[in-house]
């Protein structure tokens, strides 16, 4: 039996800077790549292209990279039992071993999407890092001999054309399958996986696989590292379509195929962690708080509150709470020891869940107003501005009340 490590997964995030997902009415297009039996620049074409990203589309946008020398072509083809996807790159014999630097000015200079180029610079970045770590060396030094060639750039810049032509937002993948045994190539025979391949998939899940021969490859690897916001399972995930992306390889014991789903996720609330500081004081002129609560908000106060309590000896008191930062913490502290009769505070770290949320301006017959726009369930929820309100009711003359209904009713149209 051949263990290809059928169990599964939980979830597991990494931080990437580009992490920023447009959502959709509260959903968010996500692309879930199943590698189960590995992945290639090549697999990704084409299951992107059984996806619906069409073959001319892709060309089209390729040839904004002003690089002669190569042709794909797309064929249907069945790896045992699923039909699949190939997209061969065909490109002449080139003498030409390219630095990182080449690779960002080639893909700099051509008239491809911003998005499209960040994240091809992005991946060959990465693979640069990986190689030069390998090989000892710096990333610019590496002289890319096989992930450098026309090939490789054509998958990296093509799957990130495939996947931006998709709209998807966020990418999620399976943990990585790794094959085992010896492959040749440009220096030499290399153990499986490859010493790149080992670099690039660090603090991500793998799985050591008992099948023969090389699985996952460096322009693989880094594509997926590169792109993919979490590897595991995915919860809430709507499917809309699918497509399998076959490799050169055909292989007896398993198919040579990445799977690529597109569909949405529920767009998640936002998640923070906080600080409370509260004390309890019962010996203050009550009228001290409205000043200490400005100086608590103009030291980066989230919130201030304040409960009336009963305290020892059923004397009055109140709990003054206020919710910070953690690095806005001692500002906060020094405020309540400086400007209230308190001897000490208690500090506790909470967690918080928060509706997505943006400002609008909202055009009305009073002006513009600011208003908050927050996402419920798919569905947005507007509140307008009180300051700005309260300035417009206070100038017009008119109440308040009125002012709220005008400014959602404009906000409506």
């Amino acid at each position: 039996m051949v263990n290809v490590g059928l169990f599964y997964f939980k979830t597991f995030s990494i931080s990437k800077d580009s992490d920023v997902a447009a959502y959709h009415g509260g959903r968010m297009k996500t692309a879930y790549i199943d590698c189960m039996f590995g992945v290639s620049g090549d697999m990704i074409l084409g299951a992107l292209v059984s996806c619906g990203v069409p073959l001319g589309t892709l060309v089209g946008e390729l040839e904004k990279l002003n690089v002669d020398g190569f042709e794909l072509q797309e064929e249907k083809v069945n790896r045992n039992g699923i039909e699949a996807t190939h997209v061969d790159v065909v490109t002449r014999h080139e003498h030409v071993h390219r630095h990182l630097s080449h690779i960002k000015d080639i893909i700099g200079a051509s008239t491809l999407s911003d998005n499209v180029k960040s994240q091809a610079v992005g991946i060959f970045t990465r693979l640069a890092e990986a190689e030069a770590k390998v090989h000892g060396t710096t990333p610019e030094q590496v002289h890319f001999h096989e992930v450098g060639a026309l090939d490789a750039i054509v998958d990296v810049v093509g799957a990130c054309i495939g996947f931006d032509y998709l709209g998807v937002d966020t990418v999620v993948s399976t943990p990585i399958h790794l094959g085992t045994g010896t492959v040749k190539c440009a220096h030499g025979i290399m153990p499986v996986p490859v010493p790149a391949v080992v670099e690039l998939t660090k603090n991500v899940p793998v799985v050591r696989t008992s099948l023969d021969g090389e699985m996952t490859t460096p322009t693989g690897a880094s594509i997926v590292t590169s792109l993919a916001s979490s590897f595991g399972t995915l919860d809430g995930f709507t499917p809309e379509t699918s497509g399998y992306g076959a490799g050169k390889k055909i292989r007896e014991d398993v198919p040579n195929v990445v799977r690529i789903t597109v569909g949405s996720v529920s767009a998640k609330d936002d998640e923070d962690t906080s600080v409370i500081v509260e004390t309890n004081i019962d010996d203050m002129n009550p009228e001290l708080y409205e000043y200490v609560s400005k100086r608590l908000f103009g030291e980066g106060a989230k919130d201030v509150y304040m409960i009336p309590v009963f305290m020892k000896k059923g004397r009055p008191g109140t709990l003054l709470s206020v919710l910070t930062d953690e690095e806005k913490k001692d500002a906060v502290i020094d405020v309540l020891l400086s400007e209230t009769t308190t001897i000490g505070v208690r500090i506790s770290e909470v967690k918080r869940r928060k509706l997505k949320r943006e400002e609008r301006t909202v055009k009305t017959g009073y002006g513009d107003v600011r208003v908050k726009v927050v996402l419920v369930n798919g569905s947005e929820r507007i509140t307008p501005e009180y300051e700005d309100c309260a300035v417009i009711a206070k100038e017009q003359g008119i109440p308040l009340l009125s002012v709220y209904e005008t400014v959602k009713k404009a906000s409506l149209e």
